[in-house]
């Protein structure tokens, strides 16, 4: 089967990112399409009943609806240096890198939310702007200041000050929105103005890997270029979503629309109202997923949760008593099922508040209480720990794991580039047939725990490994670093 391109756009840039596809994807899916409309057609139990006309909707919804034009005076020189959001990095690679100089334009939507003056938008549309301009549905024009800003979801508030009435729009609950239900996105596609579309809710809770707070709601609405910031609302006039990107071969919409959901916005919204900056949730740990050989290798019968690889010196987890290895597996009462639902969980609690937290660790659960800090006020660069080791110089081959260690020492601190109170044992080699290259481990990377316990030297390793054979295990937990990350890895025992 041929491949079909697949792109994610932000629509007012018209910028595109190709993605990989799976072979076959597009086709399947067309003829899935294909058939449902033709079961559609026939049989009215898969007929989607459709209001009689949204134009009632619409005629109420469209004045809070606003354009937003910007203007901003491109300098090449400062382009490495200025601020970037996590979209802006994740659509950056189309169009010439580096920009003419001189006025640039865009083109973004918005939406009221208060008629003494303030309006959402995409932060994407707004960023590096020189001047930023609202027009309204009567195309009255209104030079808008800038409240607060938060790149992390994409979300930005500005305020116009004007005798002009204005109608505003409430939020709604994006959680009661449920897959299927109609919604409507009102927006400034192409620079056209107020333009109304409808559709459905096609998903929930997607994972575009646009940030580390991704839950976009899918929708098939068409969005194209300059609905960026625009709302999506649902049948009762309410705003569940800030449309913000989408899939697109070509930049123009397929169906495929991605809009940040009401609960999260609104959240963040009345933090930048109030403070001007976001605040958020802060936990103090770096973490990874479970896969199926790690949860084997810890006990755990089922694989899920947040696997944590490295607690912050001073954090709210590590005073908390949190350790490396732990596995996070319930967070103030709610399920982990992923490392990436953490961070989002963790990011909507209230700073300061006492939450308990349910770790997996020595073969059995047990919850630690934890007071969360405030992300914003940590310089997350500075939170590197570390501590003295007495390393041997003795080396060795692990058969068992296919790859062949050495201790650290002067000439091996030097060879390998590293600190030099680094702790653990270097991989100096490693088989091609060993589970540890499948897992793309690489020399120079540190082994620093084995079985979660200190290693400091290739002995040290091999007892690890020769207490988790006798224990019958199929496979070792490591932790390895590299560079300045530090992740878990489950290696799997060489037969024979």
């Amino acid at each position: 089967m041929s491949k079909l391109p697949r792109a994610l756009v932000r629509e007012d840039a018209g910028m595109s990112l190709s993605l990989k596809d799976r072979r076959g994807v597009g086709v399947v899916t067309f003829a899935l399409g294909a058939i449902a409309a033709v079961m559609m057609l026939t049989n009215p139990a898969f007929a989607r009943g459709a209001p009689d006309s949204f134009a009632d909707l619409a005629e109420r919804l469209l004045p809070s609806v606003v354009n937003i034009s910007t203007k901003q005076q491109v300098k090449q020189q400062d382009e490495s240096a200025r601020p970037r959001s996590p979209l802006e990095d994740f659509f950056e690679q189309f169009g010439p890198r580096n920009r003419p100089r001189g006025p640039a334009t865009s083109l973004g939507s918005g939406f009221i939310i208060d008629d003494s003056g303030l309006i959402v938008t995409n932060n994407h549309v707004i960023a590096d702007a020189d001047e930023i301009t609202v027009i309204l549905h009567d195309d009255t024009e209104l030079e808008a200041e800038l409240v607060g800003t938060d790149p992390k979801t994409d979300v930005a508030v500005l305020r116009v000050k004007t005798d002009h009435p204005l109608t505003a729009v409430p939020f709604g609950n994006s959680d009661k929105s449920r897959v299927g239900d109609w919604v409507v996105a009102i927006g400034n596609p192409m620079g056209l103005g107020g333009t109304v579309t409808a559709g459905i809710v096609s998903a929930r809770g997607r994972d575009i890997s646009s940030g580390p707070y991704d839950d976009y709601i899918q929708t098939d609405a068409p969005i194209n270029r300059g609905n960026s910031g625009g709302p999506l609302f649902n049948m009762k006039g309410e705003v569940i979503g800030i449309n913000t990107a989408i899939y697109s071969p070509n930049g123009g919409s397929i169906g495929i629309g991605f809009a940040i959901p009401s609960k999260q916005a609104e959240r963040v919204v009345k933090q930048l109202r109030e403070f001007g900056t976001t605040r958020r949730g802060w936990l103090g740990v770096s973490i990874q997923g479970v896969s199926g050989d790690i949860a084997e290798s810890l006990g755990m019968d089922e694989a899920y949760g947040a696997l944590v690889s490295e607690v912050h010196a001073g954090s709210p987890a590590g005073k908390a008593g949190m350790q490396v290895g732990d596995v996070i597996i319930t967070f103030d009462g709610q399920r982990v099922p992923s490392n990436r639902r953490l961070p989002r969980m963790v990011a909507n609690t209230t700073v300061g508040s006492e939450v308990p937290v349910e770790i997996w660790r020595d073969g059995r659960s047990q919850t630690v209480e934890v007071v969360l800090g405030e992300l914003e006020k940590v310089d997350l660069a500075s939170l590197r720990s570390g501590g003295p080791t007495t390393p041997e110089t003795k080396d060795s081959a692990i058969d068992a794991l296919g790859l062949s260690v050495v201790a650290i020492t002067g000439d091996a601190i030097e060879r390998f580039g590293l600190e030099a109170d680094q702790e653990g044992v270097i991989i100096a080699e490693i088989s091609d047939d060993s589970d540890a290259a499948r897992k793309q481990l690489q020399v120079g990377d540190v082994i620093v725990e084995a079985s979660q316990q200190k290693v400091s030297s290739p002995d040290d390793l091999q007892e690890r490994i020769q207490k988790a054979r006798s224990d019958n295990k199929k496979s070792i937990l490591l932790l390895v670093k590299r560079n300045e990350e530090t992740h878990f890895v489950a290696l799997k025992f060489k037969q024979g």
